[in-house]
């Protein structure tokens, strides 16, 4: 479901938690039941990083179903000690499986559900399902957008990119379609959906997430398109100098979406 090395999330989690669209919030929290603990299901949730920045944005109590694909982040995920905003600790609890194996009878009782970095690495069905399957408030940050914008300018900047965008819709795979695909799937069934930006900012205060970054960006243009092997490497190369050197900075632009059932706000 993620299919991610523990290292590149850790490496991430700073620019992920200052991408996320914080304005969504408001809305949210005004559709969560009172009363009750909050039931909150992160799907992909990778080792945690989004519970540990939302956890203490949302009242308490709170209890997370961290839900996964990986057993090794989950075991990962569950040495988290989330605090939610009243300071008090968050329950959490693993299961294994994925979004194929995801129904609504799973669901039953969830106040919200939430993912991040996930939409755009699954299909159209699977997208369809987490739409069909949620009872309640569904709150899906980070979803890759199909824009990037690096300064300095490159000639092979928009090839890169094109061909990054392509490899990320292979094999049925929606990529940078996922936002506007989960947007229909949503407000199909009657839900009210609003979306923010979200981009990195990428640029010398995270070199190493940019190099990273920059590594990953043109291997899967390349994994893509094997004709540009010869010139992305040496782009890569400049690139990587401009990094080191502090003169390369990146927007990364993704999208962050809340789906509020009822079709109103």
């Amino acid at each position: 479901m993620t299919g991610f090395a523990p290292t590149w999330l850790a490496l991430r989690e700073d620019a992920d938690a200052a991408a996320r669209a914080g304005e969504l919030l408001a809305p949210l929290r005004a559709r969560l039941p009172a009363g009750g603990p909050l039931v909150i299901w992160d799907l992909g949730c990778g080792t945690g990083a989004l519970g540990r920045w939302l956890a203490p944005r949302l009242p308490g109590p709170q209890h997370w179903v961290l839900y996964d694909d990986d057993p090794a982040l989950l075991e990962e995920a569950r040495a988290n000690a989330y605090r939610t905003a009243d300071g008090t600790p968050a329950t959490l609890e693993t299961r294994e499986g994925d979004l194929a194996g995801l129904r609504a009878a799973d669901l039953v009782g969830a106040s919200l559900v939430t993912a991040s970095a996930l939409l755009d690495v699954l299909t159209a069905e699977e997208v369809d399902g987490i739409a069909a399957a949620a009872p309640c408030p569904a709150l899906l940050t980070l979803t890759v957008a199909g824009r990037v914008r690096i300064l300095p300018h490159d000639p092979l900047d928009a090839e890169i990119g094109a061909a990054f965008d392509a490899h990320q819709r292979r094999d049925g795979l929606l990529g940078p379609d996922a936002p506007a695909a989960a947007a229909t799937a949503f407000r199909r069934r009657g839900a009210h959906v609003q979306t923010r930006p979200s981009p990195w900012r990428l640029g010398p205060d995270r070199a190493e997430l940019t190099a990273e970054w920059l590594r990953g960006w043109v291997g899967a243009a390349v994994e893509q398109r094997p004709d540009l092997a010869e010139p992305a490497a040496e782009y890569l190369r400049r690139r990587l100098a401009e990094c080191d050197a502090g003169r390369l900075t990146a927007e990364v632009h993704h999208t962050d979406l809340l789906a509020l059932p009822g079709g109103t706000p």
